[in-house]
């Protein structure tokens, strides 16, 4: 296995849900590293451009209405096999699907309302975090140098 970046997007369902700390508290318990993370509130025209994949399937319109609908809380990870890890760590896109233990088998509200959003593969996670994330926004922590410092 190799160390891999992936994006992770709590939705606007978990936020209003007050589940930014549990799925931060999985991410970390998981072994992921958390590089980068931003509270945002997505405008139309970037929800469009980063779906812009979905752009002709019929739930489109509706897929952006709901990710604009409240903030959103974006992270880069890393970590061993990252992109495989936090989608086991999701769960199926279809929480009915979702065993218990993954996040939307626990805590997602619908098809649309499953409370994360992580990309598929390596190279769509690039793509994926360089649309929201600067290589100087990422950052590394090295425990022995932050023990190491000052009493």
């Amino acid at each position: 296995m190799a160390i891999q970046r992936t994006l992770a997007i709590v939705k606007p369902d978990a936020v209003a849900n007050r589940l930014i700390g549990e799925i931060i508290r999985r991410i970390e318990t998981a072994g992921l590293t958390i590089l980068g993370m931003r509270y945002e509130h997505l405008t139309d025209r970037k929800a469009r451009g980063f779906y812009y994949v979905h752009k002709e399937r019929p739930f489109f319109d509706s897929l952006i209405d709901f990710m604009t609908s409240g903030p959103v809380v974006l992270m880069a990870l890393e970590g061993e096999d990252a992109v495989q890890t936090w989608r086991d760590l999701m769960g199926p896109t279809n929480p009915k699907n979702a065993e218990k233990g993954t996040i939307r088998g626990d805590l997602a509200v619908s098809m649309e309302k499953n409370s994360v959003h992580g990309s598929d593969s390596p190279e769509n996670a690039s793509t994926e975090l360089h649309y929201f994330f600067a290589g100087t926004e990422l950052y590394t922590v090295d425990p022995d140098r932050v023990f190491a410092s000052g009493e």
